[in-house]
């Protein structure tokens, strides 16, 4: 028999851990996240220097042109974002509990009750690029579902998940009952490379990345993937469109935090609103250090603007760059966004509520906002706590993927000695009458 390899022997391990996890009660998951903190404060001083040396050596691999100064930015975990690291992790202990809910309950026989349960989906593998406090937050979402996971960070930030998941694993090892290897981190492509063979352990994989990224591991496995591969957003100024509003939500939308998916990088104005609206949105752009690539009708109005090419509105910047495109419609702007849009998430400013439901119904995307900014698609800001990634896929998940995303279902009979054979023409007939549905979870 051939002997099993390091990376299996962590996917076995993860799915016994996983069977294990499915079959606990909240307090104890909720005893495994608290001990997890727990853990991370105590060993905070630790985990910052391991952060620092990650820091450095990237500013190294920026200078030297193999790291993005964009990734470098994600990776700092000090001060206010460690203390929200926690935080993050203090609102997914009180979440309710996605696992043994029942959303359908019938009655098929006397002493033939049926129940569709929510259960924990097994095993997760997640890869993510930078950004090391999303190692906490998908572990902390892990354990709250009743999930396994098996984490891989980028080298970026190999020293800070290190220490970070080391913490988790002591803290969660320190309750009993909860299995250690519910969390486990590895470290090389290799290994991922290997860990992508192993559907028959492996039940979802989640990749956070770039396009780059999303695209090799969809076509590199069997396992089902849930992510995106891109996140151009756009924001379309409506001919109706208040000045106040739009200025607020377009300045945000791109300039609040441009590194991150949620960021836009499109701007489409109706062509009725360019001379009441961009001379304004232009200043504030271009006071945030806001490059502006323009086709000529829009640039007639953005004074220093640059001309934009069709690519530009095929591109994720991930930076102080936004393109602006005049459109002579909302329908025109539903279309470009459709075709040159990732699906991940789009707003319209408007005042007018036919516009702003013909845009909210046909635009094909995980989120669609009405003056409000993109930067508001987020697992944390729309009370998930958290979020393992977003995905612009139409799975079982869609949008930010939090707890609700985590769980499946299974169909629990609970009968009496009953066969099949007892029913049909000239024997019983199936009542089908519906149960109440209890609002508690159900028992294990």
């Amino acid at each position: 028999m051939k002997p099993r390899s390091p990376v299996e022997d962590i996917a076995l391990r993860a799915r016994a851990a996983a069977l294990e996890m499915a079959a606990l009660s909240t307090d104890l998951k909720n005893r495994a996240i608290e001990a997890a903190r727990d853990a991370l404060i105590a060993r905070r001083e630790d985990i910052l220097r391991a952060n620092r040396e990650d820091k450095q050596a990237a500013e190294a691999l920026v200078a030297e042109g193999q790291l993005t100064r964009a990734l470098a930015k994600r990776l700092d975990l000090e001060g206010a974002k460690f203390d929200a690291v926690i935080a993050g992790m203090e609102d997914v202990l009180r979440l309710p509990d996605p696992v043994g809910r029942i959303d359908y309950a019938v009655q098929l026989d006397e002493g033939l009750d049926l129940y569709r349960v929510s259960c924990p989906l097994g095993v997760l593998g997640v890869i993510f690029e930078a950004r090391p406090d999303a190692a906490v937050q998908i572990s902390t979402l892990a354990l709250k579902s009743s999930n396994a996971v098996i984490l891989k960070g980028g080298r970026e930030a190999e020293r800070t998940n290190q220490a970070l998941v080391s913490a988790i694993r002591d803290g969660v090892g320190k309750v009993s009952g909860v299995p250690t290897d519910s969390v486990q981190l590895i470290s090389t492509r290799e290994e991922v490379r290997e860990l992508l063979d192993l559907d028959h352990l492996i039940d979802l994989f989640i990749p956070r990345g770039s396009n780059e990224l999303v695209r090799s591991i969809k076509a590199a496995t069997r396992i089902p993937v849930l992510g995106h591969a891109d996140g151009i957003c756009s924001v379309y100024v409506d001919r109706s469109a208040d000045l106040g509003k739009a200025v607020s939500v377009v300045l945000d939308s791109k300039a609040q935090y441009p590194a991150v998916c949620n960021a836009a990088e499109t701007l489409l104005v109706h062509r009725e609103a360019l001379g009441r609206v961009l001379p304004e949105l232009g200043r504030a752009l271009r006071d945030a250090k806001v490059e502006l690539r323009a086709d000529e009708e829009s640039r007639a109005h953005l004074p220093g603007s640059r001309p934009s090419t069709e690519e530009d509105y095929r591109t994720e910047f991930l930076d102080l760059v936004l393109a602006v495109k005049t459109v002579g419609s909302v329908e025109e702007a539903v279309e470009h966004i459709n075709s040159h849009g990732s699906h991940h998430t789009d707003a319209i400013v408007t005042e007018d509520p036919a516009a702003a439901e013909y845009f909210l119904s046909r635009v094909d995307s995980a989120g669609v906002f009405q003056n409000a900014s993109t930067r508001f698609a987020d697992g944390y800001r729309y009370g998930l706590g958290a979020e393992v990634g977003i995905s612009t896929s139409k799975t079982h998940a869609r949008g930010p993927v939090g707890l609700e995303g985590l769980v499946i279902y299974k169909y629990k009979l609970y009968g009496s000695g009953q066969g099949v054979a007892g029913y049909g023409p000239g024997k019983k007939s199936f009542l089908h009458v519906p149960l109440p549905v209890p609002t508690e979870r159900f028992r294990t």
